[in-house]
């Protein structure tokens, strides 16, 4: 079984493991990666000064890769699978000194493993404390003693979150912004099996209502653009989400569509949900004034059409 107390030939063969990994991800964002000779090796029992070197060649690296170099990497690498992962959070919880980076990592590295190995079609009320502990038990370790005492303020916010009716409302109740409050005030609590399980469960959860929710705002907005071109309505007024006043709809349309592939890990209120919620709000302000103006018009060829009769009276 992994856990943060893993002898030292689990963590070195996840090492090993996550060694062309790291290389991989500090390619791609361009970070400053050196060679660890007895990595590039590939020792199979390593001296107590090669796991020394190695831990701080990983401690270093790790200064470099930040929690939104993983969650991008996450959704765009197939090297991503659940070994890795699982490879990444003992490497984590080995750590003889953790930063809240670390927690951070370790939070969404759980929800990542979770949602891979939870039943599909289980539902939001069935997802107890204690289903999601037995199934992260492989990795870390079973659970003891009683229900933290914030579990009271992750299920309000679950609830608060099930009520919201779109991704703007979600946004602006601060949801993820509360739940980190609370996860910063466990210290390094954090880290004990009962509370990991609980910040997963709440964590799968609120990634669930988000990809919920930022569905149902894509298939209006998309709905909204078809029935704009309909109208031959050919650009609008995006300038709130940070496009052009007279934005081609047809170049919205791919955005979305794009994002649909791209909104596949990420579940935090970042910079691309923002601008879905504006571009929303920009479709649905385009929708309400061409249909004034549709009204407008039809108003004024009833009007005109009916002053030749109201003259011959």
């Amino acid at each position: 079984m992994v856990s943060p107390q893993s002898n030292t030939a689990v963590l070195w063969a996840a090492w090993r493991r996550l060694y062309p990994l790291y290389f991989t991800l500090a390619r791609e964002f361009v970070i400053e990666a050196q060679p660890c000779s007895d990595l590039d090796d590939e020792l199979h029992t390593p001296s107590a000064e090669s796991v020394g070197e190695a831990e701080k060649w990983f401690a270093a690296m790790d200064t470099r890769i930040h929690i939104h170099h993983l969650r991008h990497f996450a959704q765009t690498s197939s090297l991503m699978t659940e070994q890795a992962l699982s490879d990444l959070l003992v490497h984590s919880l080995n750590k003889k000194q953790r930063t809240p980076d670390d927690r951070d990592k370790v939070d969404f590295l759980l929800v990542q493993i979770f949602s891979m190995r939870v039943p599909s079609r289980i539902a939001d009320a069935d997802l107890t404390l204690e289903v999601t502990a037995k199934i992260l038990e492989p990795v870390i370790g079973p659970i003891a003693g009683n229900p933290p005492t914030f579990m009271k303020d992750l299920d309000e916010l679950i609830s608060e979150t099930s009520r919201a009716g779109n991704l703007n409302v979600l946004f602006t109740s601060r949801i993820i912004e509360r739940s980190r409050e609370v996860k910063v005030s466990c210290g390094d609590q954090f880290f004990e099996p009962i509370v990991m399980s609980a910040f997963a469960r709440f964590g799968f959860l609120i990634r669930r209502s988000f990809f919920g929710l930022m569905q149902q705002d894509l298939n209006l907005t998309l709905d909204g653009l078809r029935e704009l071109g309909n109208r031959g309505v050919t650009t609008i007024d995006c300038r709130k989400a940070q496009f052009s006043a007279e934005e081609p709809i047809k170049r919205i349309r791919m955005i979305c569509l794009s994002w649909r592939v791209m909104f596949q890990a990420e579940y935090s209120s970042g910079q691309p949900l923002c601008l879905l919620v504006d571009l929303r709000t920009a479709v649905e302000s385009a929708l309400v004034q061409t249909a004034k103006s549709g009204s407008a018009v039809a108003h004024t060829k009833a009007a005109a059409t009916a002053a030749p009769a109201r003259h011959g009276t």
